[in-house]
């Protein structure tokens, strides 16, 4: 389970929570403008926009069948980067972006949808349409739109397919948070097609669908940041005893319509910062009202959901920044100190072990 969220203040942030009960190998990675993205359906992408986000980097040697273009070898060197080291192999990797923000500012998070999403059977290309893979919608809309507003229009023809990226890698079942500084939208691959709804919340989190998700909020009116009143019986001598005492009824559960509401009633009352440093703070404060305790979603024997991570980038910067379970430091990579017209990704392992400043 996740949880994703916009937030604006000086400048535009986006982020999420990603909720598991393992890491996955997860490491920050920039795509440059000239990596070449090689699509299923849709040839190879040779320059897009540039792309900072969480994902996974795997080898494509194993999905890639005997049609490929020997071609594909010009692009397998990849430069590692940790701590200022580089190292350079021969490999075909491939970043499997959880989610992540182009130099433009356009920002787009896959999250758990599980027993609802439905990708189509790829049959044959039709005039007009553009099909693409699961795990390549977020390269695919990054790489070539700038603003919500292109990337509907792309997506009006789109079709997404339901490959496996590999044999063992099967499709994540996932709808999607696309969002610029102006808008917010919601992507959801059902039976019935390619479904965009307006995103008002600026949040999403997982089932039910995003309309029941909405129609939801209906029922938390009542709930304020405010002291209440009393609005039970004027008769009766009812007075606050706590501060805090508007938000009565919010609901506290892990389950992923409470996240949504809690979520998005902190969102919504969250007071922007001055500067940069209050505003990430900001941020991560708002992702904190969801975040998962190791212990408290028990999902199988020995087995507990918890935030691996949480990100927060600064969408017009292009500065990520990121925490996790077991490290709740601040660290951050900024996309603009590397070379963005390179052909090779960058990667940046997490920083592991909890960083403790001792004071005394």
């Amino acid at each position: 389970m996740c949880t994703a969220i916009t937030f604006t203040a000086k400048d535009f942030y986006f982020g999420r929570t990603l909720d598991d009960t393992i890491s996955r190998g997860e490491e920050v990675v920039v795509t440059p403008r000239n990596y070449p993205f090689l699509f299923r359906h849709m040839g190879e992408m040779h320059n897009h926009y540039a792309i900072i986000g969480m994902a996974c980097v795997e080898k494509t040697e194993d999905c890639l069948d005997g049609s490929r273009p020997e071609r594909e070898n010009r692009w397998e060197i990849g430069r590692h980067n940790s701590g200022g080291k580089e190292t350079s192999s021969v490999s075909r990797e491939y970043p499997l972006y959880y989610e992540a923000v182009n130099e433009k500012g356009l920002a787009m998070a896959g999250l758990n949808f599980v027993g609802n999403a439905f990708y189509q059977d790829f049959e044959e290309v039709m005039a007009g349409r553009e099909y693409v893979a699961q795990f390549e919608l977020i390269p695919w809309i990054l790489g070539q739109c700038a603003t919500v507003e292109e990337a509907r229009r792309r997506l009006e023809r789109l079709t997404v397919t339901g490959e496996a990226f590999a044999p063992g890698l099967l499709p994540a079942q996932l709808h999607w948070l696309l969002a610029d500084k102006n808008e917010a939208v919601t992507i959801e691959a059902v039976q019935e097609g390619l479904r965009m709804y307006d995103n008002p919340a600026g949040v999403l989190t997982n089932n039910p669908p995003f309309p029941e998700q909405m129609f939801q909020l209906n029922n938390y009116m009542h709930i304020s940041p405010r002291e209440p009143e009393n609005l039970f019986c004027d008769r009766l001598p009812l007075k606050t005893y706590s501060r805090g005492m508007g938000a009565l009824g919010l609901p506290g559960d892990l389950s992923s319509q409470s996240r949504f509401v809690r979520a998005v009633f902190t969102r919504m009352h969250a007071v922007a910062g001055s500067s940069e440093e209050e505003n990430v703070s900001q941020f991560f404060h708002i992702l904190g009202a969801v975040n998962q305790t190791k212990g408290c979603c028990r999902v199988g024997e020995n087995d507990y959901e918890m935030t691996i991570y949480t990100s927060c980038c600064n969408a017009e910067k292009g500065i990520y920044y990121y925490t996790t379970y077991g490290n709740r430091q601040i660290t951050a990579v900024d996309m603009r100190r590397e070379n963005l017209d390179s052909v090779l990704l960058l990667r940046y392992p997490l920083a592991a072990g909890e960083q403790i400043k001792m004071q005394n």
